[in-house]
């Protein structure tokens, strides 16, 4: 007898967030989902195996404890190495599906039923707190040069003002629906950035054969901070590194010489000078080797 597969795959990547990951799956549990599906949690490198602890609580979750912390794109990828679902849903492990995400998620999935062209779907994102506040309704394109785009509804109340799903260029990483066709056709996220740009890379990857849709039926908690001051070093490295990593990948010709000119010569100075007159050392070191290892990436040309 052949076992049908998972109708969807949630996948979730946990790094030192015992408690968020465990809010999420509780989240999953008790929103009864009436379709088929399977939970897999891939330990990214915690400092002790939490895996093990959260399938004591939840045995039926999937998964491993790996020692090493491969990055968000990285940990993701081990989840679909060992996915049956027909549907990836990617959730960050700090979000929580709503008490109605059965009838959400049904209707996302409706509309890869009518749409064989739509390529990945991501949900209205909600900040867990302050309650009401959009993190996310969708996104413009990003510019050709600049790399600059409106992350639509950020920080606005939500009134119904952005309650009509529309086509969009990028999906958004802490939640995302996509096909498991489509990831065998296109590839995993580039394991390149590490943290911070692999969803937009992909996306861009996907949006080349398929369109991409913000459903706005659809929502998540997401308990990221809605307040400012939340940027480490490490932050700014990674942002750094990754907009040039991005801008090489995804322009080319004259655009890509242009874009990459602007975020050195132009986006990179401007943010030392701010940390420099800040007193932020630390951030002014993040940013001259975030630079520095995006142009030691280029001369490898291993990027494309």
């Amino acid at each position: 007898m052949t076992l049908e597969p998972y109708k969807i795959s949630f996948i979730t990547v946990n790094y030192n967030g015992l408690a968020d990951t465990i809010s999420l799956l509780e989240s999953i549990v008790n929103a009864r989902l009436s379709f088929a599906y399977e939970v897999i949690v891939i330990d990214n490198g915690s400092l002790k195996d939490e895996y093990c602890l959260l399938k004591n609580q939840f045995p039926f979750i999937k998964g491993y404890y790996t020692s090493m912390n491969l990055g968000f794109a990285g940990g993701n990828n081990l989840g679909l190495e060992i996915a049956t679902g027909e549907f990836i849903y990617f959730l960050n492990n700090d979000t929580l599906l709503p008490e109605n995400a059965d009838s959400e998620i049904l209707g996302m999935l409706e509309v890869f039923a009518l749409d064989s062209q739509v390529g990945g779907i991501s949900p209205k994102i909600m900040y867990y707190q302050p309650k009401g506040m959009i993190q996310f309704a969708g996104c413009s394109p990003l510019t050709s040069i600049t790399l600059r785009n409106k992350q639509i509804g950020y920080r606005e109340i939500d009134r119904g003002q952005h309650d009509t799903s529309i086509e969009i260029p990028y999906l958004h990483g802490a939640a995302m629906l996509v096909p498991n066709r489509i990831i065998k056709e296109i590839g995993v996220m580039s394991e390149l950035f590490f943290l911070y740009y692999e969803e937009l890379d992909w996306s861009c990857r996907i949006n080349k054969k398929y369109k991409i849709v913000y459903f706005a039926a659809a929502h998540i908690y997401h308990k990221e901070s809605a307040s400012t001051g939340q940027d480490s070093p490490l932050k700014t490295f990674y942002l750094t590194r990754n907009r040039l990593l991005f801008a090489y990948r995804n322009r080319s010709g004259i655009n890509r010489i242009l874009a990459i000119f602007y975020l050195i010569g132009i986006a990179n100075s401007t943010r030392l000078i701010r940390f420099v007159f800040s007193g932020m050392w630390r951030h002014v070191g993040a940013v001259c080797s975030g630079t520095w290892s995006g142009i030691k990436l280029f001369s490898k040309g291993s990027l494309c």
